[in-house]
């Protein structure tokens, strides 16, 4: 069967149409995606503008039409943390249905993390032992831990890589004060989290998911994506030290020009490899390995674990 998985995130709308059966592996045959920054076009009572719905109502149409002419036979769409943050969310997932025909699903945090850490599952096996996985998105940062498919411990801290831009990296580059002061917030922020989190076992494996995990690793050594997704990839605490006093020095447009760098995360690139320095050192993490699959690949397992055309069990918000 031909699904398409719609993904709203903070920053991107991106549609994987995949072929997939129950107990193969999901073989991509088109990805399309638009630079949005949804959690941009905000007011400052937390609502997204009518130019941010306008333009997601027209995205989403869009991505629809091309699910259907790429032979789709479902659609699974979700949003994640820039709607579900949203104060005027029910307004915008009810125009979007309204002008499109596609219902959007509100994806809780735990959900989220959830479905990211079955993706991870499945992509290592049973032999990776108990997993720790990290995913830095636009909006929120997902940690989980467990030895099965799904984790024992689940977080969703609203600690993602535009958000913490906007409210604490403003300057071009940022100045180094600020670097220094979002550092040390970052490190009380996950001391909790992290706590539970080692309570419940040491990890045989630390992963990381994510566009930003990926380009923090392609920019400390990892093979490029030209090398296909089966190429082991890491990312050392070290490296991302050095990459960190590098890159806090940069211009976004200067960051933009770094191989495995886009121009639509260049701006975010420095507090998404904050985000990870202080995850991996309150984890007590010096390497991680990158997993290729993530949220969306989660969303299609757990379809085709629920057996194809049954319904999509998940809580919303």
């Amino acid at each position: 069967m031909r699904l398409g998985v719609l993904d709203v995130g903070s920053n991107t709308v991106h549609l994987l149409v995949v072929d997939a059966h129950r107990g193969g592996h999901p073989m991509p045959m088109s990805s399309t995606k638009s630079v949005l920054r949804l959690s941009e076009n905000m007011d400052d009572k937390g609502r997204i503008t009518r130019d941010g719905s306008d333009l997601l109502t027209s995205t989403v149409d869009e991505f629809a039409s091309i699910a259907t002419t790429s032979g789709c036979g479902e659609l699974m769409a979700f949003a994640t943390s820039a709607v579900r943050d949203a104060e005027n969310s029910d307004e915008v997932l009810a125009r979007v249905r309204d002008k499109t025909g596609v219902e959007l699903e509100v994806l809780s945090g735990e959900d989220e993390a959830r479905l990211t850490f079955l993706a991870v599952r499945r992509w290592y096996g049973w032999s990776a032992g108990r997993i720790l996985n990290l995913d830095i998105g636009g909006g929120s940062l997902e940690l989980t831990i467990g030895g099965d498919e799904d984790p024992e411990v689940a977080h969703s801290l609203q600690l993602g890589a535009g958000r913490l831009t906007r409210d604490w990296l403003q300057g071009d580059p940022p100045g180094k004060r600020r670097v220094s002061v979002l550092r040390d917030w970052l490190d009380a922020e996950l001391v909790e989290p992290a706590k539970e989190l080692k309570a419940a076992g040491k990890p045989d494996l630390a992963v990381g998911t994510s566009k930003t995990f990926r380009s923090l690793a392609r920019l400390t050594g990892a093979a490029p994506s030209g090398a296909g997704i089966r190429v082991k990839r890491t990312l050392t605490s070290s490296g991302l030290r050095q990459l960190i006093a590098f890159i806090s020095r940069m211009t976004s447009a200067d960051r933009a020009e770094l191989e495995g760098v886009s121009a639509d995360r260049s701006q975010q690139l420095v507090a998404g490899a904050l985000i990870a320095e202080a995850s991996m050192r309150a984890l007590s993490i010096d390497t991680i390995d990158i997993c290729p699959w993530a949220l969306r690949e989660g969303l299609i397992l757990r379809k085709l674990d629920t057996e194809m055309g049954g319904d999509l069990v998940v809580s919303t918000t």
